[in-house]
């Protein structure tokens, strides 16, 4: 897997400082030997430095994993280590308002500071790495609990009614086609991919996650019903009938994701097998053998959990099994994370949550669901983010071109959302904090 990141600085880091406002000062200074902060008191004792960037300086200095590098806006360079290891990251600032939005505005206003300019990094996967690793550092940087309480007003606004699930979906998927066939692989599969080879391609990979799944997980058999619910671009849908020879019931509520499915089930030939449907997996009725969700759940919202696993249960017949593929936080993070609005939910996935390992297990055990299987692949999912953000920077003249023709907004806050977007999740696995589970369940006795 090293060898997948060995060209991050050359090609992440490039795009990175390309657009940064002080990108030739903080080149300079990134080459010279930076002050050591070794206590607080070090970084509140610095001249010619506002207040509240003092004061950030004074948290970082409390690092315990790794190294933080920071260049000022006139160039100066600092740093902080830790004595254990851990990444050794780079935060360039840009404007020293930065401080104070992120030591009052916590998770939110680090990614919303990165849209407008106020700092760069030439790797924001590692900075977000080294920021879970130092997890006492976020803990004080959540936010004033005001702060929470309008979050969770936001969190409410953007629930998942059966109106709410098609406004929050279209948000991020009905970006159309041929953005995500801009950057994705040619399966056009968005979610983790899981390597069984080294040498494997992303849309090897791809295959190989959907083929555990339905032969590991669900036991696909010739001739069984099987329902995906949120069956994305067709990819599960058309191995689960070419390989398995299983009828399959494909639902999405993206308009964009059921016409692109349904004419890839009929050019390959597959339409006797399987029915791509628009429709709400909460109208669903009838039972099936199988049921299979592929990063489906992230999407459902914590109101909303009990339903979506009751509907596993009832929609599955005595024998069968349904397979999840979700990703989770850990459990240790759960609480505070669920009182607040991150980042990806505000800007990215409105009325998105992820579970917990714990809260998958509670869930499945109230609708009646045994756990059966849980395989764990986190890493997997930092290798796809990688190569889908370093997919992303190449094809971005290709994506802003679509922006021309069809005035899609796809300018350059755009592209610093989804560049942050996608490094803050890769960070985020490869320091554990969240995690990407296949999961088997069947029905109680």
């Amino acid at each position: 897997m090293s060898d997948v990141f060995a060209d991050r600085k050359s090609a992440l880091g490039r795009a990175a400082e390309t657009i940064s406002p002080a990108g030739a000062a903080h080149r300079a200074a990134a080459s010279a030997e930076p002050l050591l902060l070794k206590t607080a008191q070090d970084a509140l004792r610095l001249r010619n430095v506002p207040r509240w960037t003092r004061l950030m300086l004074a948290l970082a200095a409390r690092v315990t994993h790794g190294s933080l590098t920071v260049t000022l806006p006139d160039g100066r360079a600092l740093q902080a280590r830790g004595t254990q290891p851990g990444p050794d990251a780079r935060l360039d600032i840009n404007r020293h308002r930065l401080a104070k939005r992120l030591l009052l505005g916590g998770n939110l206003a680090v990614g919303e500071a990165y849209l407008d300019g106020d700092f760069d990094s030439p790797d924001l996967a590692v900075l977000t790495e080294w920021a879970c690793r130092n997890g006492e550092l976020d803990n004080t940087l959540m936010g004033k609990p005001w702060l929470r309480l309008l979050r969770r007003i936001g969190f409410a606004l953007a629930a998942n009614s059966r109106r709410g699930s098609r406004r929050n979906i279209a948000y991020h998927y009905d970006l159309g086609n041929d953005f995500y066939a801009r950057w994705l692989d040619p399966g056009m599969t968005y979610s983790a991919a899981l390597w069984r080879d080294e040498q494997q391609t992303l849309e090897q990979a791809q295959t190989e996650k959907y083929r555990r799944l339905a032969g590991e997980v669900l036991r696909l058999r010739p001739g069984q019903r099987v329902l995906e619910i949120g069956c994305g671009w067709g990819g599960f849908a058309s191995l689960a009938a070419r390989e398995f020879g299983a009828q399959v019931h494909a639902v999405t509520i993206s308009r964009e994701q059921h016409d692109y499915a349904q004419a890839r089930i009929q050019r390959e030939g597959l339409s006797e097998q399987v029915q791509i449907e628009l429709r709400d997996y909460r109208d669903l009725t009838r039972r099936y053998d199988a049921i299979a969700s592929i990063e489906m759940i992230e999407a459902v919202g914590e109101k909303y959990w009990p339903r979506y696993f009751t509907q596993l249960r009832e929609r599955l017949l005595p024998h069968g099994r349904a397979g999840i593929q979700a990703i989770v936080i850990a459990d240790r993070y759960f609480e505070d994370y669920r009182s607040t609005m991150d980042f990806i939910q505000a800007h990215v996935f409105p009325g998105g949550m992820l579970l917990s390992p714990q809260a998958v297990q509670q869930q499945a055990t109230l609708a009646g669901l045994r756990v059966e299987d849980a395989f764990s692949f986190g890493r997997d999912y930092a290798r796809t983010l990688h190569l889908w953000h370093r997919s992303f920077e190449a094809a971005w003249p290709q994506i802003r071109a679509l922006d021309a023709r069809n005035k899609l907004a796809f300018d350059e806050r755009f592209r610093r959302m989804w560049r942050y977007y996608l490094a803050y999740c890769e960070g985020g696995f490869n320091a554990g904090t969240i995690d990407v589970l296949q999961y088997g369940f069947s029905r109680s006795a």
